[in-house]
């Protein structure tokens, strides 16, 4: 076992107090991210009532996690109380989860964003499961009056050696009065009975069963339904809004603009929006409303330059012929190693802006009641959208309380709160409780899309046909479109960098796996082209880099770990038996790190009637202790879904600055039939501290299909959405 002190920052660490019903009580500031929702399995005490942020042990055993985090389908909210429970030691089938709200008191990081929730809380959430179990070891200890090293505990019940047994729940209320121990021990992972077992999403049963747990199933009395018309261009704001005819509707209570960022309030990096002066209309059903939406006239004014797609591809193509002032990375005399090549091999890569489209679109609720705020719904970044409302409305922070909703996806667009902000301005307009709904024209025409890339990888090659150089130029829509210190930096002593950033007024935002969705993508595609010009295999190529990373490094900035790195890859070369030939399979690889993990994927194509159809995925992740097999497999098998999908089909234009897509009829996402027959997961076994599993299976799938592809069509792709090239890719619809 390992030895963890609990005096690490004690005091806003753990509290003890006894609940009404005499159970063991401990909050934590730390626990950032533990959330379930079990189905009972025992009578619960009738005195317990809901403490924010507190694990509770009941007189008969349950025991009860509030969960700061947000659940967006990360799945934190089965894994977090996993491993709560498991240094506890109790029976999981007596564990129950509920979300908590915002408390910035007792909690940190209320976020769901970069991957970051298990690794962040790992092990806070086990000495708190820890803490707990020692408390009533101690306390039965007192009672029994027998040295404690004489007690063990297994799934809930606390055993002496002589063989005399008690449930938690009999020692919960005394151990409340215990002091807190300086020191408790850890589980060794060899003897983890639940981190590592497969395990049921405690939502889904709800979930299948249609319970109100989204934003958008929110109801409450005296509720009135808003809707938002937003300008149809970027640059363009209401001038004057005529709604008298639609005022006389049925069910229509108001009509009238609002501004959500006053002239004396900036806006925050974190609350993007595109549209911040908006024509809302106000009724007591969403059908009416809508309805009503249609009847509404404005008159729209330009006060911004309008933008579309053609000169946004111009403007990023002409800025890649430029070097920056200062680049990312350096390495080496890289003008000299082209200026000397024998061969340069360059290629130039895009991809387009996307929108994040989740299943569930935009909502929110807000109850404002003069300085007293109550808002409630789906966001990724609680604490952050509290302030925005604080500072719109000028209510103080601590009167703006914050219930967190289950998401129907996020993606990062729920990251932005600024749809938050607008429920509570129509609520305070209107002076009643609100829900705030998007139709999904509003979701998908409003901004926050995934930004746009362009990027010029070049390599130079000397007579001996060794690789003597590699420079990466990118630019990013409002962003960066290159990396510093990730692979191939660190295994070549001649490497550089550049990036540049494009403004526009199309906002842009996170999207799964922020800038490595492309850059991976981008990297997998050059790296098997340059394989092939050297005559080597792919994943030879690759692991000949590696080695040079593990033996003789350039540089000590570089972020990853080039022995795991190179692990998972022959892991993945290993388990799809990448060196045995396959007839009629043509096959692609790809590799990326980010978000702390390294993964690795290989997609089988076949020829169908001489059209490419997805055959199979592989994968391989190193993410260090896996705590639910089952959720990391679907985070894993979601993400390649999720990279292909978006790979192949999707893109948002725009023309004079109006969005040319703003339903799934224009925006083309991926159909069942053209998902990948089968995707088998593998998991790099290690005791390395749990990291990020949300996003990086997403970031590999776009570069492996593009080299399969090339593999089954002779062709190379390299501007996404694939698809562009239907005729000549003509990939088949339908599964055979």
């Amino acid at each position: 076992m390992t030895l963890i002190k609990t005096t690490y920052n004690r005091r806003s660490f753990l509290k003890v107090s006894t609940a009404a019903g005499g159970g063991l009580v401990l909050g934590f500031n730390w626990l950032a991210a533990c959330t379930t929702n079990n189905k009972e399995l025992k009578a619960m005490p009738e005195e317990w009532f809901d403490f924010n942020a507190f694990l509770k042990i009941g007189d008969n055993g349950i025991v009860t996690i509030y969960s700061p985090n947000p659940e967006i389908g990360q799945n934190v909210k089965t894994a977090m109380p996993m491993i709560v429970a498991e240094d506890l030691d109790t029976n999981w089938e007596d564990v129950i989860v509920e979300q908590a709200g915002l408390d910035t008191d007792k909690y940190r990081r209320q976020v769901a964003g970069g991957s970051q929730s298990i690794r962040q809380g790992w092990e806070s959430l086990r000495m708190a499961g820890a803490t707990a179990r020692q408390m009533l070891l101690a306390a039965a200890a007192k009672e029994w009056a027998v040295p404690m090293k004489e007690l063990s505990t297994d799934k809930g019940v606390i055993i002496h050696t002589s063989g005399k047994t008690a449930g938690y729940g009999e020692f919960a209320s005394k151990a409340a009065a215990l002091e807190v121990p300086e020191e408790v021990e850890l589980k060794d992972s060899k003897v983890f009975k639940i981190i590592g077992q497969p395990t049921l999403n405690v939502d889904g049963e709800d979930i299948v069963n249609g319970k109100p747990i989204y934003g958008s199933d929110i109801d409450t009395e005296g509720m009135l339904i808003a809707m938002i018309i937003h300008p149809p261009a970027f640059g363009m704001q209401p001038k004057s809004v005529n709604g008298e005819a639609a005022k006389a509707m049925p069910g229509i209570v108001d009509i009238f603009t609002i501004s959500t960022l006053p002239e004396d309030i900036e806006e925050s990096r974190i609350d993007p929006s595109g549209f911040t002066n908006l024509a809302v209309i106000v009724g007591a059903t969403t059908w009416q409303v809508m309805q009503a939406k249609q009847a509404v006239e404005i008159e729209w004014e330009r006060v911004e330059p309008v933008e579309s797609t053609k000169g946004h591809v111009e403007k990023m193509t002409q800025m890649l012929t430029k070097p920056t002032d200062k680049p990312l990375r350096k390495d080496g005399n890289p003008e000299k190693a082209f200026k000397n090549a024998s061969k340069v091999l360059e290629r130039t890569y895009s991809a387009p802006v996307m929108a994040h489209n989740a299943m569930e679109p935009l909502n929110f609720f807000a109850n404002v009641k003069d300085d007293i705020a109550e808002l409630r719904g789906p966001i990724q970044t609680p604490e952050s959208l509290r302030t925005s409302v604080s500072r719109v409305l000028g209510i103080d922070q601590k009167n703006i309380s914050i219930d967190i909703m289950r998401a129907g996806g996020g993606f990062g667009r729920r990251l932005y709160g600024h749809f938050g902000v607008e429920a509570a301005v129509i609520s305070n307009k209107v002076k009643a409780p609100v829900k705030l709904i998007y139709k999904r024209e509003d979701d998908m025409t409003q901004g926050t899309y995934r930004p746009a890339y362009k990027a010029t990888y070049r390599a130079s090659i000397d007579e001996n046909d060794n690789l003597s150089g590699f420079h990466i130029r990118g630019v990013g829509f409002r962003t960066t479109a290159a990396y510093a210190n990730r692979f191939p930096a660190g295994t070549l002593d001649n490497f550089l960098s550049e990036s540049h950033r494009m403004d526009s007024n199309i906002t842009t935002g996170a999207w799964r796996a922020p800038r490595s969705h492309f850059v991976a993508g981008v990297e997998a595609a050059f790296l098997d082209e340059l394989a092939e010009e050297l005559g080597k295999d792919p994943i030879d190529f690759s692991l000949e880099l590696f080695d040079r990373a593990i033996n003789n490094p350039v540089g000590d900035n570089n972020d990853y770990d080039p022995a795991r790195y190179a692990g998972v890859i022959k892991l993945i070369r290993e388990k799809a038996k990448w060196d045995e030939e396959r007839p009629g399979i043509y096959r692609g690889f790809g590799a990326y790190y980010c978000h702390n993990s390294y993964a690795a994927e290989i997609v089988d194509i076949k020829l169908v009637d001489d059209r490419p159809v997805i055959d199979k995925v592989w994968c391989a992740v190193d993410c260090g202790i896996v705590i639910n097999p089952e959720g990391a497999k679907n985070q894993l098998e979601g993400g390649i879904v999720d990279g292909i999908g978006h790979a192949m089909y999707s893109a948002m234009t725009f023309t004079d600055g109006v969005p040319d897509q703003n339903n799934f009829d224009s925006y083309r996402m991926m159909r069942n039939m053209e998902a990948p027959f089968d995707i088998e997961t593998f998991f790099v076994e290690n005791n390395i501290a749990p990291t990020g599993l949300g996003e990086p299976g997403l970031p590999p799938a776009s570069g492996a299909l593009a080299n399969a592809l090339y593999k089954a069509t002779g062709r190379r792709y390299y501007n996404q959405p694939f698809s562009m090239r239907r005729r000549e890719l003509g990939v088949r619809i339908r599964r055979i």
